[in-house]
């Protein structure tokens, strides 16, 4: 797992590889069983912050009626940040659960400042990650708007296609916007 992070970091960092393997000796990495809520909807959002080694993890809320609404998947290097999902005191308005067996980075916000201490370049290099996100997040945000069902689903299998094998159809159709029977047309016209 820890060349993975090793890569990851060389897309974004300029710090020499004893100071990548420094950081990395230093991070909390745990596995999760596949139904572990990471969050509950209603929770106190923790300071922790996570990153998907391996697995999947699901956004979804639970809405007045009872229905659940998913948000997003975080598969394999995406970074699931806890604390920039709600305002500070406010309950969760969002449950994330392992849809697999995960295993994930897991980091709070103060051993997060003391490593940028320590390493002036880590902080850089997250900057540049989160720019990145937030450039693909607001992509596909614009994107998924102006897309019919048909064109999201085509979407999820050029970008996505992992996810078609990883999560159940009805949370799938959630996702896109549509019910399971719309998804399950739209899947045999394709």
């Amino acid at each position: 797992m820890k060349e993975i992070l090793m890569k990851y970091m060389g897309k974004y960092t300029m710090l020499k590889e004893e100071e990548q393997r420094a950081i990395i000796e230093e991070i909390i990495i745990k596995e999760f069983k596949k139904g572990t809520y990471l969050i509950k909807q209603g929770d106190f959002p923790t300071k922790n912050c996570f990153f998907v080694l391996k697995g999947c993890v699901r956004q979804y809320h639970v809405e007045v009626d009872g229905k659940e609404v998913t948000t997003n998947f975080f598969t394999e290097e995406q970074a699931i940040l806890l604390s920039h999902f709600e305002e500070a005191g406010q309950a969760s308005n969002y449950a994330l659960t392992c849809l697999e067996d995960c295993v994930l980075v897991v980091a709070d916000f103060e051993s997060e400042q003391a490593m940028y201490q320590q390493y002036i370049e880590l902080e850089s290099m997250t900057r540049r990650m989160m720019e990145a996100y937030l450039i693909q997040a607001q992509n596909e945000y614009a994107k998924f708007i102006r897309s019919s069902p048909k064109e999201r689903y085509k979407a999820i299998i050029q970008t996505r296609a992992d996810l078609l094998q990883r999560v159940p159809q009805h949370q799938l159709a959630s996702y896109l916007g549509i019910t399971p029977e719309s998804l399950s047309r739209i899947k045999k016209q394709i």
